[in-house]
């Protein structure tokens, strides 16, 4: 794969996932580009660093070698781009962006601001060096939220279907070759709850109708349990006994008499609450087993996202097979 869109429900963790996988992928030597296209410098904050420029530029060093270089897409700056590549207008191109020119086009072609930013990403998948080979060994793009992902992707179509002939017409059956390729996939990531996972599914379904290649499905945040099978199954169906607990605490020291008690009633509570969300966590992993794609799961992170959180969820992926 050289194209990696990465999608999700927001609140699942899209961003965090998207940067992990770059440096997964850059993991032994390789070079991989990590591609923002909302304009919410959410690449740079995660990386901890300051707001990124209309340029791509190293941002990390992967596990065993390999460079993670980084490009928030700004749509302004590449419909310059595609002035001069296919007008020679980059100088009257650039007076028209203060009048407003990536609006006008918007407006005069919906979805074009989209074609501009998937246009860029193609390129940087399809670049050679002088030596005639890849820059970059993979690309990965935090794409947009799941809702839009299929019309994100597939809005080059419609656009072609706009412009017959031209550079408009040949740039957009440009990206519609790399988007719907061999070597692109579109990975979502999800939590395992309710709504997440069916806006998961119901975004896979869209994509396979749209003719999209899916990729795998990353359940992020997962936490493992602490307790065995048994207890988990005697709580889930209310048989958990909290005299167990009582004569365990008495046991160990921890507490006597009332505040024993008192205490096994308060953490029994806490077992049934956690038996019930394992079980419930159980049925949807059910559920997305039956869209029929790879499925990785990734821990929650303790300390919460940090640069050492992303090597964490990257080593993760390298030990499941996703990158």
């Amino acid at each position: 794969m050289r194209l990696h869109v990465v999608t999700g429900k927001g609140g699942t963790g899209k961003t965090t996932v998207a940067a992990a996988l770059a440096l997964a992928l850059a993991s032994g030597g390789r070079k991989v580009l990590l591609v923002e296209v909302e304009g919410r410098q959410g690449i740079a904050q995660i990386f901890d660093l300051p707001p990124l420029p209309y340029e791509e530029r190293r941002i990390a060093v992967a596990p065993s070698g390999g460079d993670v270089y980084a490009l928030a897409i700004d749509p302004e700056e590449a419909m310059l781009e595609y002035m001069e590549m296919f007008y020679g207008m980059r100088r009257a191109g650039r007076a028209l962006t203060k009048m407003g020119i990536v609006d006008f086009a918007t407006t005069v072609a919906p979805g074009f601001r989209d074609v501009l930013v998937t246009g860029k990403t193609s390129e940087a998948v399809r670049r050679r060096g002088k030596n005639g080979r890849r820059v970059y060994d993979a690309v990965v793009m935090d794409a947009p939220p799941t809702g839009r992902i299929t019309r994100f992707l597939n809005v080059t179509e419609e656009v072609a279907g706009l412009a017959k002939v031209g550079p408009i017409k040949n740039h957009s059956e440009l990206v519609k070759g790399v988007v719907k390729s061999a070597e692109t996939a579109v990975h979502f990531v999800t939590l395992l709850e309710e709504m997440p996972v069916q806006e998961t599914l119901d975004g896979i379904a869209e994509l396979r109708a749209a003719g999209l290649p899916a990729g795998g499905v990353f359940v992020n945040m997962v936490r493992e349990s602490q307790l065995p099978r048994p207890v988990l199954d005697a709580a889930a169906q209310g048989r958990f006994d909290p005299e167990e607990l009582v004569l365990g605490l008495k046991a160990a020291g921890v507490a006597d008499g009332a505040q024993a008690t008192e205490l096994a009633r308060a953490l029994g509570e806490e077992v049934a609450e956690h038996a019930h969300r394992t079980e419930l966590e159980r049925a949807e992993r059910e559920t997305l087993a039956g869209a029929g794609l790879p499925r990785y799961e990734l821990p929650l992170l303790a300390d919460g996202v940090d640069l050492a959180g992303l090597y964490e969820l990257a080593e993760s992926m390298r030990t499941q097979g996703a990158a």
